[in-house]
């Protein structure tokens, strides 16, 4: 078969676009629910949980950022596997488990999203998901600038929907000052569990900044923006994430925080007397806008393995028109159809998480054996060697703690 001639992607991305994109891949739907299971888990520790979860994800988040500005091209994490332990074959088991856990990701936010549109419109719920799964197929083929402006006005809305829930629950963390002394841990052993425990759970939703860097041959003085942008990126989420943790805890006990599946809703609605149709809404747009963004990741992660010749080469044309992989993105489309309509999500979805952690280990320890082989490269944002083998140890753990709950140990 003759492929057509090769076009590139396009750089439209520039560092607010892709501070947004980056935010839309952390900030989403988990977070309106998760308050009250940290709640639960953690008590009024839960927002020194959040901090240390924003810690341990910064460790691999900076060595992302550091990989980005040296190989700033797509298929990232399996690029920088490639060009780490100098293995194709490690490279492309990375790369197919990235798509994967974005498939799955993908597929599961689907399923969320149609279960909630059920609670305003009544639809079949297999034809609920052909119309969603296709709609976001379209627009991420659309173009990068398109689909990628759609899913930075859906971030704003959902800044915008935490922003509020922080507002009109103004009065509960004006008592802060004199009650911070709940919220800072004693020394006994049962506390620092809870508070451990808790990180665990919310180093989950910190996930997300990893898919940044798939958009890397779309992104304008990409050295310099995308390793920026990352970190940007976990500021502004870490900074949100403690703001309404904090807000939560101080406005309402963490006991009947944790009573409620949709505890957010219920903090509005505590303060404002109304129907909190509105955070319903808000957290419908959080979902559709996770599952375009990671649809836009395995696309890219697709293209970026096919240019190099590790995955057939249809998957790596580009449209003249649209300058999107369309190929790519059209397999991504179908493969996340079809897992969302399987029914067999809830446990795809735990191995997601797995997958990812695994893919962590592999890229802190990629980082260590290239810093090794050009240590100060000129011109590029460059960390020191315990980032990557603190983020390597503290990936790993989470292996081992997943894979032992996993077989009962």
């Amino acid at each position: 078969m003759t492929l057509p001639d090769s076009v590139a992607l396009k750089r439209t991305l520039s560092l607010p676009l892709l501070v947004l994109y980056g935010l839309g891949t952390t900030i989403g739907a988990g977070i309106y629910a998760l308050v009250g299971e940290m709640a639960a888990i953690s008590g009024y520790y839960a927002p020194v949980s959040f901090l240390l979860a924003s810690i341990m994800a910064a460790l691999t988040a900076l060595s992302f950022a550091e990989l980005s500005g040296r190989y700033p091209r797509c298929a990232g994490a399996a690029l920088y596997v490639k060009e780490g332990f100098s293995s194709e074959r490690l490279s492309i088991i990375v790369g197919l488990l990235v798509v994967a856990a974005g498939l799955v990701s993908s597929a599961a936010i689907v399923n969320g999203f149609t279960g909630y549109l059920g609670e305003f419109i009544q639809l079949d719920r297999f034809t609920a998901i052909i119309i969603v799964t296709l709609a976001i197929g379209a627009i991420a083929a659309w173009g990068i600038a398109e689909s990628v402006s759609i899913a930075a006005f859906v971030t704003v809305v959902e800044i915008a929907g935490l922003l509020l829930i922080i507002a009109v629950s103004y009065s509960g963390l004006a008592e802060l000052p004199e009650r911070w002394r709940e919220l800072v841990p004693a020394t006994d052993s049962a506390s620092w569990y809870g508070i451990y425990a808790g990180s665990l759970l919310a180093f989950y939703a910190f996930i997300g900044f990893e898919d940044m860097v798939e958009v890397a041959e779309e992104t304008r003085q990409v050295r310099r923006n995308l390793p920026v942008g990352i970190m940007l990126t976990l500021a502004i989420t870490t900074l949100l994430y403690m703001a309404i943790m904090l807000t939560a805890v101080m406005a309402m006990p963490p006991e009947k925080l944790a009573q409620s599946p949709v505890p957010l809703a219920r903090l509005y609605e505590h303060y404002t007397g109304s129907d909190a149709t509105i955070i319903s809404i808000i957290g419908l747009f959080a979902l559709i806008n996770g599952a375009l963004i990671q649809m836009i990741m395995a696309s890219r992660v697709l293209y970026g393995m096919s240019s190099r010749n590790l995955l057939p080469a249809i998957l790596s044309v580009v449209n003249q028109r649209t300058q999107t992989p369309l190929v790519a993105t059209a397999l991504t489309t179908v493969a996340i159809l079809l897992l969302a309509a399987s029914g067999t999500l809830a446990s795809l979805a735990e191995a997601t998480s797995l997958i990812m952690l695994v893919v962590f280990s592999l890229v802190n320890l990629a980082l260590l054996h290239v810093k090794r082989k050009h240590p100060k490269p000129d011109g590029l944002i460059v960390f020191p060697l315990i980032i990557p083998l603190t983020g390597f140890l503290v990936s790993a753990g989470f292996v081992v703690l997943e894979i032992t709950g996993l077989i009962g140990v």
